[in-house]
């Protein structure tokens, strides 16, 4: 990933773009598996159920796990397991953990499992497979698929203009590897990806969505970050999309400013903690309307490290339940 090492973070884009889309991730990056799943059922995450798997197996921390039963297109309803795991850099253990996963899998449900791995660290010759043993004439075997996302870097222009939002997020990956060391390639590259995000004919959460990883992926100096800040809300007054974007991260900085500046106007009565609760109230504004009374005096009675998390939850909640969850 990007040289500002975010492994502690490094679960959230992910996690949260495969569940919000995860067919469009089954269609780009295991056609095969996508051809099989009937998506006109219901899937269904299991994000408890993979914890305890995990606990079980004593494995030390995981990229990005996710767990879904889906149904297949097979006469009757069929159910099976998809275990899915984006994986960040290298790591020795990897195939290990899969088969351990796997097995454990196995033995919970009965089912079958499918293990399905995206590679997304920086050793282009690194590609696990497989992991198993033989003894005294027993084999036991995991082969999973796994796709590269260095793979894919010869394909940019392809990528672009690829409908699939998967694509992006592959196409924002590798801009952020290849404008490692250059602030002002970076700052073209994200702008670039900002205006193929309003070009789209996506809805409005699809663009916040898309837009919170291209902005965790490809982070600028403030300076820039100011700069794209500006350009992104002149587009959204020239196409007339008043979207709350990613990049509010700059706008909530600015708010606590002007809360700041309002509290010493106002007098001594509202200082960082006000500033805070003024900026949320006005990205709930944005994103989900005018805030009723019992939403604002939930905010405001906030204590501060409270309204941070909320004010960087509202970069991918889809409602205000999700928000204050």
């Amino acid at each position: 990933m990007d040289g500002e090492e975010r492994t502690d973070d490094y679960d959230s884009p992910w996690k949260d773009a495969i569940t919000r889309y995860l067919p469009e991730f089954m269609a780009f990056y295991f056609p095969d598996a996508d051809a099989e799943i009937d998506w006109n059922r219901s899937h269904r995450f299991l994000d408890q159920e993979l914890a305890q798997v995990v606990r079980d197996a004593e494995l030390g921390k995981r990229s990005v796990d996710r767990l879904v039963e889906v149904a297949t297109h097979t006469s009757g309803t069929r159910w099976v397991y998809v275990h899915l795991e984006v994986q960040g850099q290298h790591d020795a253990g990897f195939a290990e953990r899969l088969f351990v996963y796997n097995y454990r899998l196995f033995d919970r449900y009965r089912r079958p499992i499918a293990t399905l791995a995206v590679l997304a660290d920086e050793r282009p010759h690194w590609k696990p497979e497989r992991y198993g043993y033989e003894l005294f004439g027993c084999r036991h075997y995991l082969e999973f698929p796994a796709v590269k996302l260095l793979d894919y870097q010869d394909r940019l222009e392809p990528l672009l203009a690829d409908p699939n939002p998967f694509a992006l997020v592959t196409a924002a990956h590798l801009l952020t590897r290849q404008t490692r060391h250059d602030p002002q390639g970076r700052y073209a590259a994200k702008w670039r990806l900002a205006r193929l995000l309003y070009q789209r004919d996506w809805d409005r959460q699809r663009i916040i969505d898309l837009f919170a990883v291209i902005d965790w992926l490809l982070r600028l100096p403030q300076e820039l970050e100011e700069r794209l800040w500006g350009a992104v809300m002149e587009l959204e007054k020239e196409k007339n999309m008043p979207y709350v974007t990613s990049v509010e991260r700059i706008g909530l900085r600015r708010g606590l400013e002007q809360g700041r500046k309002e509290g010493l106007q106002e007098g001594s009565r509202i200082g960082r903690q006000e500033g805070e609760a003024i900026v949320l109230l006005r990205q709930i504004e944005l994103k989900f309307g005018p805030p009723d009374a019992a939403v604002r005096k939930r905010v405001q009675s906030a204590d501060a490290e409270t309204l941070l998390r909320w004010s960087e939850r509202i970069l991918t909640a889809a409602s205000l339940d999700e928000l204050f969850a």
